[in-house]
């Protein structure tokens, strides 16, 4: 059992040396030399593997020498030697993904889609911790918005679209919103007009506004929005009656939305901000969440924001 001339001290994790300095230990097949210090630092290191804790795969990491549960790359190594976060960097994420007009599940499933790679419903829920019987729902409307997409077969298998595509495309639409911004503010500021804006804080006060616009509309109604769902759910009567006085409704939104008999659709993808549009004479723009907005009842104003949907609508996909 113990290489000749070496045997355990007793009651220690040891060996004792009883014939000779030098012998050899038998290890996969071959033969090294190995002296009475050599085998009591393994007979150690044996025992220490023995009756070491087993640590879960993962846990939070506070610093980036220390890794439970495999090996960091260069890259993250680099990112988590500062003492970073993960849990707060997650959320950090989610709630960055939510300004840009995500769900919190469908920031959450982007988020465990790039984690993964690539992975089903199941295993994107899991990861995500969203419930399984809404991760298909969320990851198909992911692929709605051009954040991720989906292979066919069973089980249906997700990947996510590269965060820099997903970020230029982000990008560009902020770049044109603000373009918009700043050639109204040019235009009103030439004809020395003064900027009527008023800020709505809430989202029931927005929808409520958003409702109240549609009411007094006498002609046209532009709604330009990612979430439609969303006002229909909230304003769906009052846009059928509108239709039903003969007004020109119009609805710009993403693909696969359900649209109330009567109006115009225009599908566009990468939408972020809600535009609405009366008559030309006042408009409203919220945030993607709609927990605020601007309006104006300035019709210069609401005139150039109409043409510029008209624009957007004109535009090929």
């Amino acid at each position: 059992m113990w290489p000749a001339g070496l045997w355990p001290t007793a009651g220690v994790n040891t060996l004792q040396n009883t014939r000779r300095k030098v012998t050899t230990a038998r290890t996969a097949g071959r033969a090294e030399p190995m002296t009475a210090k050599e085998g009591s630092r393994r007979i150690k290191a044996c025992s220490a593997f023995r009756n070491r804790t087993p640590t879960p795969p993962f846990e939070k990491i506070k610093t980036g020498r220390e890794y439970r549960g495999g090996v960091v790359p260069q890259d993250l190594s680099k990112l988590l030697a500062g003492g970073v976060d993960l849990d707060q960097e997650f959320e950090h994420a989610t709630k960055t993904l939510e300004s840009i007009g995500l769900s919190g599940y469908e920031a959450r499933g982007y988020i465990a889609l790039v984690a993964h790679g690539y992975g089903s419903a199941e295993t994107i829920a899991e990861t995500a911790k969203i419930p399984r019987t809404s991760a298909y729902k969320v990851l198909q409307s992911l692929c709605q918005k051009g954040f991720a997409i989906s292979t066919r077969g069973r089980p249906t298998i997700f990947k996510p679209e590269a965060p820099s595509k997903v970020k230029g495309r982000v990008i560009d639409h902020l770049e044109d919103t603000f373009a918009k911004l700043d050639m109204l503010h040019e235009v009103l500021r030439s004809k020395g007009e003064p900027q009527l804006v008023y800020t709505i804080v809430s989202k029931p006060r927005v929808l409520e506004k958003i409702g109240e616009l549609i009411d007094q509309s006498s002609e046209t109604c532009i709604v330009s929005t990612p979430t439609f769902s969303e006002i229909r759910e909230n304003v769906g009567k009052k846009i059928e009656q509108a239709i039903a006085r003969g007004i020109r409704f119009t609805i710009i939104t993403e693909p696969g939305q359900k649209i109330p008999e009567g109006a115009s659709v225009v599908n566009r993808k990468g939408l972020i901000a809600t535009d609405v549009i009366v008559d030309g004479s006042a408009a409203l723009i919220a945030a993607p969440d709609l927990s605020a907005c601007g309006y104006t009842d300035n019709a210069s104003l609401s005139r150039h924001l109409e043409n510029f949907l008209e624009i957007i609508m004109n535009l090929k996909e």
